[in-house]
């Protein structure tokens, strides 16, 4: 996969196109989330979930900097970088751990902490386009080597 390119025209789209991508997700797969203020992230992020298996709520981690599912067919560890300071923080809270561990990361607003991504992962880009519709989003992930 190099690219791929979806239309979502609500929310139930995003969740689903989410959902997908959770299950087919292997270990060891890294996710960059990237999207304005309300275009979906969060919903994507729960339809991930629960394509792997996870129950529980999914929310968006922006205090904790990352929360940890382990009750799916593989751990899912879900960042939110938004607030991090410093790229030492990520060494603090022990990314290396999840970004190369059994599970998968999904990492929001990942441009902040660039210089610590692994040489390959899948970005995530979600727009808006008005035109098309207020619910409308558009959904591209992208094989990023480095």
């Amino acid at each position: 996969m190099d690219r791929l390119e979806w239309d979502s025209f609500c929310p139930e789209d995003t969740f689903a196109i989410g959902k997908r991508i959770g299950e087919q997700a292997v270990a060891g797969q890294v996710y960059t989330l990237i999207g304005d203020l309300g275009v979906g992230k969060t919903v994507f992020t729960q339809g991930v979930a629960a394509g792997l298996g996870i129950k529980e709520p999914v929310n968006s981690p922006t205090f904790t900097i990352v929360q940890v599912y382990e009750e799916g067919r593989l751990p899912f560890y879900h960042f939110d970088v938004y607030r991090i300071g410093d790229v030492e923080e990520m060494e603090e809270i022990g990314y290396m751990d999840c970004f190369y561990g059994e599970g998968i990361c999904l990492i929001e607003w990942a441009n902040l902490i660039e210089e610590i991504l692994p040489g390959e992962y899948q970005e995530i880009r979600i727009t808006k386009d008005l035109e098309k519709g207020f619910d409308y989003r558009k959904i591209e992930i992208e094989q990023i080597t480095r």
